[in-house]
């Protein structure tokens, strides 16, 4: 797992990473839930969806709207296995720890939280 200032400093260098941003209503959604709940929400899908040794369509498994924990995690390369593995230095083809998992919501909680103040 990496330091968390260096992460988002190599992803603000990446053009794909950098350019994701919450649609309106997604915004409105983390603004009107609050950054705690939406967090829980993070906590359920990185559980179901990124957790197993080998998740189900993994590459695929994050849509790209519809909640903004799924762009928040394009945003931080916590979508999908190999990204934890280039990124983030968890490796592919076991299930991850509580602490991966809880590292996981910690960096999706770091790109969200200025969010819920209009911050891009």
């Amino acid at each position: 797992m990496r330091d968390l200032d260096e992460l988002f400093t190599a992803l603000q260098q990446n053009p794909f990473r950098r350019r994701q941003t919450l649609t309106g209503k997604d915004l409105a959604y983390l603004q009107r839930r609050g950054l705690e709940t939406v967090l829980q929400h993070a906590a359920d899908l990185v559980a179901r969806r990124l957790a197993l040794a080998q998740p189900a369509n993994d590459g695929k498994q994050t849509p790209w709207h519809g909640h903004p924990v799924f762009t928040a995690q394009h945003a931080t390369a916590t979508c999908c296995r190999g990204c934890l593995a280039k990124w983030h230095a968890i490796e592919q083809g076991r299930a991850l720890t509580d602490e991966e998992r809880r590292y996981v919501v910690e960096v999706i909680g770091r790109w969200l939280g200025p969010r819920v103040a209009g911050d891009p």
